[in-house]
């Protein structure tokens, strides 16, 4: 059994997060807009996730880390997204986020896009996720949904993770335009956060699209690196960075500061329906991206098997 660890997040009223975050985004951003509004039904385009919103028990989970991965990989890491929900007090929850894809499952390395309905006493597991992982034919990217080809609910070495009941309800409405600072949009929202509160860590979570400009996107090489990778710039060096272009449906996980978990403070991965994904950096296009976000703040943060030996590489 993996150790769980559970913290209380403090959590604002979704009124003051909304005036604190339109605050902080117009230092980063031409135009910027937060509201509280009804969450749209997520099953429905572009999303077409399988639960209808992000609400109900909102909860974070930072699920073993990148020391699993590098410098030298851990294959024996492998979770499963229904046992994750057990571990979160939260059976049946839908689940989104960034992960690594199973090796043991896939046979490669691979990014991994969770949007997982998860099993309850009454349903099936219904996975809507996606792989993003390197095209052996042409060195691109590939983008296939999961329940393409597999089965299973699995994932390996890490993943942060939002988790809800997945119903309908309140969140903030996010709409940002024209980036004029240097910080990517998880990267400002995380910030913002941690500035305004400071000592009482913060989650976040749900989805946003950049409908309009282009973005970085890092997808891990098919095969683990044979050599320890010891500093940010091998771990650069090894990953392949591509731009993206939009729309990207995107599922940040963010937390405003580490109250001592060892945790990956963000962690975004996205997907398309025009076949790319992978992990987000930032947007290129900082004179024309637009980003339309639906978020809310998580109560409750479980830490699931935490690296024992512990860096802070590869985190960005």
């Amino acid at each position: 059994m993996a150790k769980v660890e559970r913290f209380a997040f403090h959590v604002p009223s979704l009124e003051e997060l909304a005036g604190v975050l339109q605050k902080g985004l117009k230092e980063n951003f031409a135009d910027a807009h937060v509201s509280v509004v009804d969450c749209p039904d997520l099953t429905q385009e572009p999303f077409n996730f399988p639960a209808k919103g992000i609400c109900g028990k909102p909860r974070i989970a930072d699920v073993g880390g990148v020391p699993y991965l590098i410098p030298v990989v851990q294959k024996e890491k492998v979770y499963d997204l229904n046992t994750v929900a057990k571990d979160i007090e939260l059976p049946g929850a839908f689940i989104l986020g960034a992960g690594a894809a199973s090796s043991k499952i896939l046979g490669v390395n691979a990014e991994l896009i969770p949007i997982v309905q998860t099993k309850s006493e009454k349903k099936p597991a219904v996975n809507g996720s996606y792989i993003a992982q390197i095209n052996p034919a042409d060195k691109g990217c590939l983008l296939e949904k999961y329940s393409s080809k597999y089965t299973d609910c699995e994932f390996g070495l890490l993943a942060n993770l939002y988790a809800s009941e997945g119903q309908p309800g309140k969140v903030i409405e996010v709409k940002a335009n024209g980036r004029t600072g240097e910080l990517n949009f998880v990267s400002c929202l995380r910030q913002i956060l941690e500035k305004h509160y400071g000592e009482k860590p913060v989650g976040m979570g749900g989805t946003f699209i950049i409908q309009k400009g282009k973005a970085k996107i890092h997808i891990m090489p098919p095969e683990f690196s044979a050599c320890p990778l010891n500093t940010d710039e091998d771990v650069n060096n090894w990953l392949k960075f591509f731009e993206m272009k939009a729309p990207l449906i995107c599922q940040p996980v963010i937390v405003s500061r580490d109250p001592g978990f060892d945790l990956r403070v963000e962690h975004t991965h996205c997907f398309s329906h025009h076949g790319e994904g992978g992990h987000y950096h930032q947007d290129t296009s900082p004179d024309s991206v637009q980003y339309l976000g639906y978020l809310l703040p998580a109560e409750l943060l479980f830490r699931i098997d935490r690296p024992q030996e512990t860096h802070l590489i590869g985190r960005d």
